[in-house]
């Protein structure tokens, strides 16, 4: 089984405040990543408060100009810099995981994916490797640069690598309404209804929030491929998660 988990910078940082991590749940989530074996696992984490805050800094979403080109540099360093915190992480727990960095094995399109070098994921994968992937600035054919998210890297790798099932772990118990109650399905059915109440997160994010990992993911129902977006803030869930167990948080399903 191939599994991909995508776990928010709102879980692993402060998003109100600059390069702020928390490396207590940094260091808990690594630990429950290594306590299981989980099968062919890529990780997959935002890039809360390193990154967004210079992406926003520099206006990064607005392409490439005398401006911009200045901040690749210090946002691709933030993001990398968080990168390097969760893979010593879960090194230390026992996880055999290498960084894969966007800027240097993506590009491009309007602001979609249009490459990304897959053939270092497959071969990390089939030894048993665990690549981790992160928000990132990111060369653009059309724009020059652009932010990469980690909720549009999702659904690009679980259709490429044709992944068994996605989890989204962020700060909240997944999809909530307007009365902040649970959500426990989505589907293509019912997305309609659902999407007038879905908003921003909070804190700095140039991403899309709630309402652009929910966009991401409904493709993916569409073609078989469940996800489930749950609370990795609450102790367990993560591990409970990897070893289909967690019946908590919204799923996302073709039906």
């Amino acid at each position: 089984m191939t599994t991909i988990l995508k776990i928010g910078g709102s879980v692993l940082t402060d998003k109100n405040k600059v390069s702020a991590a928390r490396p207590d749940v940094i260091a808990r989530i690594a630990k429950e990543i290594g306590e299981i074996d989980s099968g062919k696992l890529v990780l997959i984490h935002g890039a809360g408060s390193f990154g967004h805050h210079q992406a926003k800094d520099y206006k990064l979403t607005d392409g490439l100009n005398d401006w911009s080109i200045k901040g690749i540099w210090p946002t691709h360093s933030a993001v990398t810099s968080l990168n390097r915190m969760v893979v010593d992480a879960l090194q230390m727990s026992g996880v055999d995981a290498i960084p894969v960095n966007p800027l240097s094995s993506c590009t491009l399109s309007g602001g979609r994916i249009e490459h990304m070098c897959l053939d270092v994921i497959e071969l990390m994968l089939q030894d048993d490797i665990t690549p981790v992937l992160h928000g990132d600035v990111v060369m653009d054919r059309d724009r020059g640069v652009d932010i990469l998210s980690g909720d549009q890297i999702v659904p690009y790798l679980a259709r490429e690598l044709k992944v068994d099932r996605v989890g989204i772990g962020t700060n909240v118990d997944g999809v909530l309404d307007r009365d902040g109650k649970l959500i426990r399905k989505l589907t293509p059915g019912n997305m309609g209804e659902v999407d007038k109440i879905l908003s921003g997160s909070g804190g700095v994010d140039v991403t899309g929030g709630m309402h652009g990992k929910i966009h991401e993911l409904m493709p993916l129902a569409k073609v078989g491929i469940p996800s489930l977006v749950f609370n990795a803030e609450k102790p367990g869930n993560v591990m409970k998660f990897l070893k289909n167990d967690l019946q908590e948080g919204t799923f996302i399903r073709g039906d």
